[in-house]
């Protein structure tokens, strides 16, 4: 089955496409997913099959969501696949996720995100969290590294804590770049993220807008990052230095100024 899907497809850049092909990862990815018939399996990007057929051999069924037409179609004319496998020929960034949930069962996610689209592929996602058990995804690992980041230190960022504001995230497999094929310029991992069965009371565009005025100029002081959002008599009514840097502020001080823009 394999073999079929790989049988002269180029790796494009358009795409991002770089395929994974080491077994000893792919197998330690896999365990993390840890597949199960008890959630609805969806991978995004399933490229030429590297997770998707390991992940297949432990559960009834799998759905794919995959933008390159050409694999899309070397999926579906595979007899075999058929039965076990749903492909969606769509956009990741715009496709409807909650379509898949059915029986109560929540979505279990997991795919090797295109590098150049992860981070808007991510905040698409995080839409759908409360009908979601967990993700893993492999991506640049600078990016697991922003979303992991604890305040402080200098990968904290609005990714973060628009990450840790929806999610449990922690880096689980860390993955060479020769590991696939063609090897990209970046070291990769993989995230695990468990979306938070209680969040904050915020608006999240909100939220979102604060941490990127917070961020957008890093050395810069609150008192002069947020002068648009609110002002140094505010930043001091709840409890914030206005001297302080955005990376200092914990994700509740965010989600604080939020809530506190929101009724203003």
């Amino acid at each position: 089955m394999t073999d079929k899907v790989h049988l002269g497809h180029r790796a494009r850049k358009r795409f991002g496409q770089n395929f994974l092909t080491d077994d000893y990862i792919i197998g330690e990815i896999v365990n993390a997913i840890a597949p199960d018939d008890d959630h609805v399996m969806v991978e995004i990007g399933p490229g030429l099959g590297a997770l998707t057929f390991p992940v297949m051999e432990q559960v009834e069924h799998l759905n794919v969501v995959e933008l390159d037409r050409d694999l899309v179609q070397r999926f579906e004319e595979d007899q075999l696949l058929q039965r076990k496998l749903t492909v969606y020929q769509a956009d990741a960034m715009k496709f409807d996720f909650a379509q898949l949930v059915a029986d109560d069962k929540k979505m279990k996610l997991f795919g090797n995100l295109p590098y150049n689209i992860s981070t808007p592929l991510l905040f698409h996602l995080f839409n759908f969290c409360d009908h979601i058990s967990d993700m893993h995804f492999m991506l640049q690992k600078e990016v697991v590294d922003r979303m992991c980041a604890e305040p402080g230190s200098k990968a904290f960022g609005k990714l973060s804590v628009m990450t840790q504001y929806y999610c449990d995230a922690e880096p689980v497999v860390a993955v060479d770049p020769n590991c696939f094929t063609p090897p990209p310029k970046v070291v990769s991992a993989v995230v695990r993220l468990v979306p938070k069965t209680q969040r904050a009371d915020v608006d999240t565009k909100i939220l979102e807008r604060v941490a990127g005025a917070a961020f957008n100029q890093r050395r810069k002081t609150i008192r002069n990052s947020l002068k648009d959002v609110l002002d140094a008599s505010e930043l001091e009514a709840l409890g914030l230095d206005p001297k302080l840097r955005a990376e200092a502020l914990s994700l509740a001080d965010f989600i604080a100024i939020a809530q506190f823009v929101s009724q203003k």
